[in-house]
């Protein structure tokens, strides 16, 4: 009997959406070769994260056994499955990325930002049946319908059996860029046995059967003649189809279209080079753009998800490009709002309703389909491919829950597999393996920090707490050398006692020197320990806060 075993490891996107990153490996425990299915990164939020960039998964366990792996596949251009492959590809080795052709464009462009431009770095693939061969693997790119061009699901042969992992798709027949979904071509993939299905688990709470992209253009097209100003149109910059849909309305109601952020024009130009996007619009500068007539111009813009720093975002709060929004105007969000970003979202459409704009968002479901699969088609997918086990992933812990129970339904043995949980996929049922550390890998500027470092925690503390610096010279005789004295910074300037909070903290301190005998003020790690407690009980009984205190003691020589 073989020693060999065939597992399954996701670091990322099972148990949370976006982030997504899983790893199969085939061999002798611990010392299986492995590959990498996508890196992808989530975005932070000023209450938990605030000041970091992105947020990537934590690779150490990969990094350590790096020498073992033998390539990484991307399934798709979302930024939650490829956003990280430029920040971590080289720390796994350089290990050559493997993806289809619109995918790999958007790859190559993620590596030369950081220098990597070695042609080896990324492999363009064809689509299924043709398989590239990475060690015990054998993976091909079987073409999917997603909210983006060129998706695939992998079809991953090993010697323990064929695993179809599925990534992010649905089951559009119409998607007006990209492949269909193709019920046979699936049929043919599964019909030697699948040993596990890997599988999307986003909208199983969702009861009714997926639309399609087709459905929502004439609603768009309506939408586009009937407004009387200018149209200002945001969506995932990813989804191409919608871009078309979006402009081809446009174009027919007689607009001109411009678009504004510079991830919507990169999609666009890799989807024209990849020769995706064959008849797209022509569009004008944001310098012509406001020398027409407000009604004959549609802004195609970033930003549907509330981000800061996108053109949505900037155009809410003023001018963007010397564009600048006015009553009568009419706001459309194409997309639907990623559970934790709401609140950046409402912001946006809070300040386009205080200029006079019209804001128009998902809730009737007239201008935006998800690209993820319905229950009902996740349950086409399970009949379709019949695996012997199915592995939920890409959801949060309640969606792979729901999934695991709707495999099991549909008399499919089912595990629940969160980030960290390393699953033997060997015998007749799937079982823990063991269990992986896991956790978030932060870009803090241009540095990665772990989220465990404390820097993130320390922003928050600082963040909530208010910050005193006490500086304090002691002289050559080992004496203080006048008074102490503080610097506040997020603390209010006055407390309870009327007076100057600096003022009051710094007699506090004085006082407390006055009375410290020699062996005290010799030892600075005593010294700024009373000095630190002294600031912050003060500070508590004057405004109710206990700020971070940092205390800085110079010697004179």
């Amino acid at each position: 009997m073989s020693g060999d075993r065939l597992i399954y490891l996701p670091l990322g996107g099972a148990g949370e959406i976006g982030m997504n990153a899983y790893v199969y490996g085939y061999g002798p425990q611990d010392k299986e070769r492995l590959i990498v299915v996508d890196l992808g990164v989530t975005f932070p939020d000023m209450d938990g994260t605030p000041g970091v960039d992105l947020i990537m998964p934590d690779i150490t366990w990969l990094e350590e056994r790096k020498d073992r792996i033998e390539g990484i596949f991307i399934t798709h251009a979302h930024e939650d499955h490829i956003g990280a492959v430029g920040h971590l590809q080289s720390r796994l080795g350089g290990i050559p990325v493997h993806a289809r052709a619109f995918t790999a464009n958007l790859a190559r462009r993620k590596l030369e930002e950081y220098g990597v431009v070695e042609p080896q770095a990324v492999t363009t693939a064809s689509a299924w049946p043709e398989m590239i061969e990475a060690g015990p693997f054998k993976v091909g790119f079987a073409p999917i319908s997603h909210s983006i061009p060129e998706s695939a699901g992998l079809v991953i042969d090993t010697p323990a059996g064929r695993v179809v992992h599925s990534g992010d798709f649905k089951t559009d027949p119409t998607p007006v860029i990209g492949e269909p979904f193709d019920p046979v071509m699936w049929g043919e993939i599964a019909k030697g046995g699948v040993k596990a299905l890997v599988c999307d688990s986003t909208n199983v709470f969702s009861p009714h059967e997926g639309r399609s992209e087709l459905s929502i253009g004439p609603e768009i097209e309506q939408l586009m003649s009937s407004a009387s100003g200018m149209v200002v149109a945001t969506t995932f910059a990813s989804n191409v189809a919608r871009l078309k849909t979006l402009a081809e309305a446009a174009q027919r109601a007689g607009r001109s279209i411009c678009l504004l952020g510079r991830a919507m024009r990169r999609m666009v130009e890799a989807a024209v080079e990849t020769g995706i996007l064959t008849d797209f619009p022509s569009t004008i500068a944001p310098e012509d753009a406001v020398q027409i007539p407000r009604e004959n111009v549609m802004l195609l813009v970033t930003g549907s998800q509330g981000e800061r720093r996108a053109a949505s975002a900037q155009l809410a709060q003023g001018k963007y490009n010397g564009i600048e929004l006015k009553e009568g105007d009419t706001f459309l969000f194409s997309s639907k709002t990623i559970p934790g970003n709401e609140r950046g979202v409402i912001r946006i459409m809070n300040q386009l309703s205080e200029k006079g704009v019209e804001v128009i968002d998902d809730s009737s479901g007239r201008y935006h389909v998800s690209g993820h699969a319905n229950r009902p088609d996740l349950q086409k997918m399970h009949q379709i491919i019949r695996p012997q086990i199915l592995v939920p992933m890409h959801g949060e812990h309640r969606h792979l829950r729901e999934h695991t129970k709707l495999g099991e339904e549909g008399g499919l043995q089912s595990i629940l597999a969160v980030n960290g949980t390393m699953v033997d996929l060997t015998g007749n049922a799937p079982r823990v393996a063991e269990f992986i550390e896991t956790g978030r890998t932060y870009l803090d500027g241009s540095v990665q920090v772990g989220a465990l470092d404390g820097i993130v925690r320390d922003r928050i503390r600082m963040a909530l707490n208010g910050h005193v610096t006490v500086t304090l010279i002691i002289d050559e005789e080992g004496e203080p050398l006048g008074e102490p004295w503080c610097e506040i910074m997020g603390l209010a300037e006055t407390g309870v006692s009327r007076a100057s909070l600096v003022e009051v903290l710094e007699e506090d301190l004085n006082q407390y020197l006055m009375r410290a005998g020699k062996k005290t003020l010799a030892d600075d790690d005593a010294l700024e320990k009373e000095l630190r407690t002294i600031t912050r009980r003060t500070a508590q009984g004057e405004i109710g806060k206990k700020p971070e205190v940092t205390v800085v003691i110079s010697r004179l020589a």
